[in-house]
């Protein structure tokens, strides 16, 4: 048995007001690619498969088109929601989709309700067939104070329902057990402690205290996490396949993709690595302006999305302008000013009290503003302004 483990697709989502839609598509291909090259027996989705809890019609469709064209090249589907998403919205006719491959877990009542697969070495058709079976398992985003009453547990805490979650999970294996051999899988959307953030996740509880340990997925052959962005191994069987796509500038350096978890009789025999391609690269770039226009160390960010801190002494005009004549898509621009003069870096109050006429407060407001001195063009159209507004106050 083959799995592919992914989630965190945020489906029409945008990077700093680009769509990415044409992108998640390029990634639906990659996927329904993989699947077929790789013959994957099931694709797993470890929640945050919409970026909103209403997704938008073509965003929808998006999904759809996903989740026919992977049953198609053979796979079966089961998929979670995670916090981004609406529960009730994402798991409608569950039961439908079902009957075509596609396993939504996304109710309280689902946690102790596997998909219950037989494993089988492959060999030859007159030896005794093996009587293992793989059960995956679900565990929707869960909200504390929304599901601590009904999962039995006092404290609406991230740690007590995820326990109680997998503790329902524990049960049904252990029942299971009982009559034949269960390997089992677990799907969560949650941060578990020991894992690396991204800029692009949600918090999930006030303070960031919602990490729960490691040891709530012991005995587990594999648990497929979803919420961090970036892919990473908490422990051999304890993994975030992370966002497919970047959607964020921390998460620049990530090299986005997937893991292949084989599965036989005797429990989990490999994992492996599976990368996807980005549409787009990102750059991280920082310095004065007239060195990151003029060096050729940084050709290769001019077709990148660009997140781009000047460190210029005083902000230069008409920066963005200038820089996007280099690097055209230059979505972030910030400053870091270096070296400074004593003014600069003095506070805007103080400058304030020690303004001598109004064209200096209104040249200090200038100068705050932009992070540097206003030069003769633009102190001479603020005078004329001043003069003009003394002459109209003067006619009343």
């Amino acid at each position: 048995m083959r799995l592919l483990h992914t989630s965190d697709w945020h489906l029409g989502r945008s990077f700093h007001g680009v769509g990415m839609l044409d992108a998640q598509r390029s990634f639906v291909d990659q996927l329904v690619g993989a699947v077929s090259e790789h013959e994957v027996d099931v694709v797993l989705i470890a929640g945050d498969v919409y970026d909103r809890a209403l997704p938008g019609v073509d965003v929808v469709g998006l999904l759809d088109d996903a989740l026919v064209r992977l049953t198609a090249a053979g796979a079966k589907v089961m998929l979670t929601s995670g916090n981004h998403d609406s529960a009730i919205r994402l798991g409608f006719a569950s039961r439908l989709l079902e009957r075509g491959g596609v396993h939504l877990r996304t109710r309280l009542a689902d946690l102790d309700q596997p998909l219950l697969l037989p494993l089988e070495e492959p060999g030859l058709e007159d030896e005794p067939r093996s009587d293992a079976v793989l059960a995956i398992y679900g565990i929707p985003w869960l909200e504390p104070r929304l599901v601590a009453e009904r999962l039995g547990v006092e404290t609406a805490s991230h740690f007590e329902v995820t326990r109680a979650a997998t503790g329902l999970i524990r049960q049904d294996l252990e029942r299971r057990r009982a009559v034949g051999t269960v390997h089992s899988v677990v799907l969560a959307h949650t941060f578990a402690s020991g894992g690396i953030s991204s800029d692009s996740e949600r918090d999930l509880s006030i303070g960031g205290v919602g990490a729960v340990p490691l040891d709530l997925f012991d005995g587990f052959s594999y648990t497929a996490l979803g919420h961090l962005h970036g892919r990473q191994s908490l422990s051999p069987q304890v993994r975030y396949s992370g966002s497919p796509l970047a959607y964020s500038f921390s998460e620049a350096t990530h090299t986005k993709g997937s893991w292949i978890i084989d599965v036989g009789p005797a429990g989990v025999t490999g994992i492996s690595e599976l990368q996807w391609k980005a549409p787009r690269n990102l750059a991280v770039l920082r310095g004065e302006l007239s060195g990151l226009l003029e060096s050729p160390d940084h050709a290769w960010a001019e077709e990148a999305y660009c997140q781009i801190t000047l460190t210029d002494a005083q902000r230069p005009a008409q920066a963005m302008e200038r820089l996007r004549a280099r690097f055209p898509d230059t979505l972030v621009l910030g400053f870091d000013p270096q070296g400074g003069s004593a003014k600069a870096a003095s506070s805007y109050s103080s400058r304030l009290a020690e303004a001598k006429d109004d064209l200096a407060v209104c040249c200090g407001f200038l100068e705050h503003v932009r992070g540097r001195e206003t030069d003769a063009a633009e102190r001479a159209a603020l005078a004329a302004a001043l003069d003009n507004v003394r002459l109209q106050e003067a006619s009343q």
